[in-house]
């Protein structure tokens, strides 16, 4: 069970209440109401919705309901993470600029706790949380404009903020430009956390929340998508050679800042920050907590491809570690592998003077 003092609990249930009074919506009176109403396709992690396809803005309707829930953070160790739509990141969400979002956060009846929702991609108070302060067994409902292109991370902002994010409650939302983005053949969703629980690492059972160790920094797990291994083995991300690969990768935190880096891969882009500039020629990326990067690659060669925060001993003892799997046919003219394995001549023995 999550150990919260009684006066901590107290503090976040004042200050939720100060942020629920609803807010008025402003419409945008210089652009004309969209036609069409769609309802946002949601996915969970490692999987991203399809592209919007769209020429022109739309309604788009978002149902995201906040679950809690025991589920595996390493082998022989549980957690009760806090989630969106019940996964750790909580599900993707794509609109496009321009797009009306009718957003509505549902609370589970069997939650513990109110949850709300600040989306970065909001331009609003709060980024929607003061407008979606809700208890167990209710839904809030607010909308708002998609104005900025980009990558961006939600996260729940109830307080206290930081154990709300430590217990999983993140994830990312697409804004596409007007035009898209440049066609690939596999996309992916790839978020890192960090966790603190009161066991050390690998101790098992089901693990309380250390709020000492996350006030400290010194996370007992590091993980990407929720869990050690929830991209490795059978959960590893697949890839042909020649395709070209898209990952949207993001960072809940809530303390870290991921080194982003593929083993044997280089990024041919880079979009810094989620924003829509890009670095050419990339070998590993900040990511900042709170933050996101879309990087592109083309995977040239196949094999197992290690995903990694190159802060190596979160990623080897910590569990920052994920593979992609590239089949298909060898190339030597790119990677030759192994070409030769012999001793080579000890030097000769140094028998002068000075």
């Amino acid at each position: 069970m999550i150990r919260v003092t009684r006066n901590l609990l107290h503090y976040a249930l004042l200050c939720a209440l100060g942020l629920g009074a609803p807010a008025a919506f402003a419409a945008n009176n210089d652009a004309a109401p969209p036609t069409d109403t769609i309802n946002a396709v949601l996915t969970a992690p490692p999987m991203v919705p399809p592209p919007t396809n769209r020429s022109t803005p739309a309604k788009v309707t978002v149902d995201l309901e906040v679950i809690e829930k025991e589920m595996r953070l390493a082998d022989g160790v549980s957690y009760n993470f806090w989630t969106f739509g019940g996964t750790v990141p909580g599900s993707f969400i794509r609109v496009r600029k321009g797009d009306t979002v009718e957003f509505t956060l549902k609370n589970a009846h069997d939650s513990h706790m109110p949850h709300n929702i600040d989306l970065h991609a909001v331009s609003g108070q709060g980024g929607g949380a003061e407008a979606t302060f809700t208890l167990p067994g209710h839904k809030t409902r607010f909308t708002f404009t998609a104005l900025n292109p980009g990558l961006y991370v939600y996260h729940c902002a109830m307080p206290p903020v930081g154990m709300h994010v430590a217990n999983g409650m993140y994830g990312l939302i697409l804004v596409e430009p007007p035009e898209g983005l440049p066609k690939v053949d596999k996309e992916f969703y790839v978020m890192q956390g960090d966790f603190y629980t009161e066991g050390k690492h690998g101790e098992p059972g089901l693990q309380a929340f250390d709020l000492e160790k996350a006030i400290d920094e010194h996370p007992t797990y590091v993980v990407f998508n929720g869990s050690e291994g929830s991209l490795t083995g059978d959960n590893a991300l697949t890839a042909k050679a020649g395709e070209t690969i898209r990952m949207y990768v993001g960072n809940g935190g809530p303390n870290l800042v991921s080194s982003f880096h593929v083993i044997g891969e280089i990024f041919d882009k880079v979009y810094t920050e989620g924003g829509s500039k890009y670095q050419e020629n990339v070998q590993t990326t900040l990511v900042p907590a709170g933050g996101s990067a879309i990087v592109e690659f083309k995977a040239d060669v196949p094999g197992n491809f290690v995903i990694v925060d190159h802060s190596l001993f979160r990623t080897f003892h910590k569990g920052t570690l994920g593979i992609l799997k590239v089949d298909g046919a060898k190339n030597p003219a790119i990677y030759s592998g192994q070409q030769a394995n012999e001793e080579y001549p000890a030097p000769a023995a140094h028998t002068g003077g000075h």
